[in-house]
Order: C-alpha cells, then sequence, then structure tokens
C-alpha cells in the first residue's frame, strides 16, 4: 500500500471495528478528501458515518470535541495543515483540558488528521509544518509518521485511544518514499519493506521512536518525509549516521534518543519547520540536559528558514540531500 492506502484501510478498520467512529472534514465525504485518504468510505458505512464538513475549521473541532464527550470516536480532517489555525483555539482551550476540567469524567478521544510539509510546489498557503504549536499543548499527542506501515498502525492505535490525537501526514511521501533530489525519478513505496501493510487491525504503539538506521559516528532525530532524506543522505555521502524516526513528538521517546546520542556523542536535529522555537529547539535542549558529557560537538540544527514557505525557491527552504550531507559531513568532522 502507499501512505493513502494505508490510511483508507486504517479508517475502514475502524468504522468496521467500532460503531462509534465517525469521519468528517471538508470534501471528506462524498470527494473522498482532497488527496483520496476517505475515498469510498461513505459509499460503504453512509451519509451518518462518514459526510462533508463546511469550510469551518473552528466548527470541525468543536463539533469532533462534543461527540467525543458523548461516547463517539471522531476522526476530523483538516484539509491542509496550514489551514488549523481558526481551529487552535478549540484544540487548545477545550480538547486538551476536557478531562482535566472534569476530573475525568469526561475524555476527548479526537483524531485530527491533516495533509503537512512542503515537496510538492504547495507555496506558503500549502506546506506549512505547524507540529512545534501542538507539542507546546499539554493533554495533546502529536503524531508523524514517515510509511504506511506506521501510518495505519499509529492511526489506528491513536483513534482507540482516549487522547486527542493532532495526526500530521507528510503529503510528499503519501505516494513514495523521497530522497532529497527534486528532479530525481519519483519513488514508489512497493519497493519498501514499509509499504508491506497488512489488511486487517494492528496497532504500532504511540510514543516509541525507531531506529531506522544504525549507525556509529553521529545521531539524526528527525520524522516524516526528512526520515527517508536522512537515509539517503548518510548512504550518499558515506557517513555511519544513526538514524531515528522519532514518530511521536509528544510525547517524545527520550529513552531511545538518550542511548543514542551516549553511544555516538554527536547530533543532528532536523525538521522542515522554521528554526526559531521549532521542535528540534526542545530536542536540542533536553539532549544538552540528559547528555552534556557524552556530547563531543554543538549540535546541529537543519530545518526550514524563518519565512513563509516559499514557491519559487521551495528546494533552498526544504531540508534536501545536498543539506544534509552538508550538516553530516560539519557534525562528524568537528573537532
Amino acid at each position: 500500500m502507499n501512505m493513502l492506502q494505508a490510511l483508507n484501510s486504517a479508517m475502514d478498520v475502524l468504522l468496521d471495528k467500532h460503531p462509534e467512529t465517525v469521519i468528517f472534514g471538508e470534501d471528506s465525504g462524498y470527494f473522498g478528501g482532497v488527496f483520496g485518504a476517505t475515498q469510498g468510505l461513505q459509499k460503504k458505512y453512509g451519509l451518518d458515518r462518514v459526510f462533508d464538513a463546511p469550510i469551518n475549521e473552528a466548527a470541525i473541532a468543536a463539533m469532533a470535541i462534543g461527540m467525543a464527550a458523548k461516547g463517539l470516536k471522531p476522526i476530523a480532517e483538516i484539509q491542509f495543515a496550514d489551514y488549523i489555525f481558526p481551529a487552535f483555539d478549540q484544540i487548545v482551550s477545550e480538547m486538551s483540558r476536557l478531562r482535566y476540567r472534569s476530573a475525568g469524567e469526561f475524555v476527548s478521544p479526537v483524531v485530527v488528521r491533516s495533509p503537512w510539509g512542503g515537496g510538492i510546489r504547495g507555496g506558503q498557503t500549502h506546506s506549512m509544518s505547524p507540529e512545534a504549536f501542538f507539542t507546546h499543548v499539554p493533554g495533546v499527542k502529536v503524531v508523524v509518521p514517515s510509511n504506511p506501515y506506521d501510518a495505519k498502525g499509529m492511526l489506528i492505535a491513536a483513534s482507540e485511544g482516549d487522547d486527542p490525537v493532532i495526526f500530521f501526514e507528510p503529503k510528499r511521501i503519501y505516494n513514495g518514499p523521497f530522497d532529497g533530489v527534486p528532479d530525481a525519478p519519483l519513488s514508489s513505496w512497493a519497493r519498501h519493506p514499509k509499504g508491506e501493510v497488512p489488511e486487517g487491525h494492528y496497532r504500532v504503539e504511540l510514543g516509541k521512536a525507531e531506529i531506522v538506521r544504525e549507525g556509529e559516528a553521529c545521531t539524526v532525530l528527525t520524522y516524516g518525509t526528512l526520515v527517508h532524506v536522512a537515509v539517503n543522505a548518510a548512504e550518499k555521502a558515506g557517513i555511519d549516521a544513526e538514524i531515528i524516526d522519532l514518530k511521536t513528538l509528544a510525547p517524545y521517546d527520550i529513552e531511545t534518543i538518550v542511548a543514542s546520542v551516549n553511544k555516538t556523542g554527536r547530533v543532528v536535529v532536523a525538521h522542515e519547520a522554521p528554526r526559531t522555537s521549532g521542535f528540534g529547539a526542545e530536542l536540542a535542549a533536553q539532549i544538552q540536559e540528559e547528555c552534556f558529557y557524552a556530547l563531543e560537538a554543538p549540535i546541529f540544527r537543519l530545518t526550514g528558514w524563518d519565512t513563509p514557505y516559499p514557491h519559487a525557491h521551495e528546494w533552498a527552504y526544504f531540508p534536501g540531500q545536498a543539506r544534509f550531507i552538508r550538516a553530516l559531513q560539519t557534525v562528524t568532522e568537528a573537532r
């Protein structure tokens, strides 16, 4: 399966297994979503289970909170992550705090799905990576899968839990992994081991990172599209980098991170979002606290720039293969 097929399969499984599951969003019903992630589900499960929402992200989030408080398991789609901010107050002030403010009387098992990140010539209104905003919010889990297998298993785990989950989907890799070279031929998930996705029910635990490439020279911490860019950059540069796919950003797997950094002593933290106050800053601070005496070089943050995502200069902004190789060389050659 590609990632869209895996997500569709996850929602099919959830709708079939859990009568309380409902799916909605802008164009999520009849049309099947702007990228096709919910295609065919309305026809199979009916208008009461899979339906279109108005173009009102605040209302989508508010509806989901009310449904969850009454025992439903809503999966709400925000059409692009750039448009999640009208829903921000509902997510931060209501969804994240419902369990706390009701002393456990109510929970908010909402999954908010949203296509995320750049690399598709979407420009400044369709390329944003706003994950850092939500990792700052107590009570919300934040997930960014990097492959079809994890996307399906983590979406099922997110929906079957009792906590709100912001589920960002890297749209650049919906149809295949990306090595960070924009003019290279497109790749397919059919040739990738994580494209092997079981048809039925399974879960991938939230909060657990995965070492996707073992190494001794440095540790690379990343997620989403950049996992594949990191692997290809390390192999092309001939650098023995250990690459960790964080998968869940809140809560993140500090134990796996610390074990790797204590082994390698050198760190590259990579994300597409702007540098200042990005999630990489949190990782760098935590590594400094936990692994100070193991570090042999400054922690390197490889990120987007502190500008809106540019259309004309997308590949200067995106941390592609060339920028990744320079980052790896800088860290491993530092004395």
